[in-house]
């Protein structure tokens, strides 16, 4: 499916599920505080401005 396609919650759904999958492979790997440390690092970075930005984007 598209992106054009989906209703922005349906969008909003499916990176949650990634999200969930992604926290999940970390607490596997590295346990519970590593994967929230990362999470809240990468909403603090998020917040701040610092994420790189996709090459493709103008």
């Amino acid at each position: 499916m598209a992106d054009q396609t989906l209703s922005e919650q349906e969008s909003k759904d499916l990176f949650f599920k990634e999200l969930e999958a992604i926290a999940q492979r970390m607490i596997e790997r590295h346990g519970k505080d590593f994967a929230m440390g990362a999470l809240v690092l990468a909403a603090r970075w998020i917040a701040e401005d610092r994420m790189k930005k996709p090459e493709h984007v103008n």
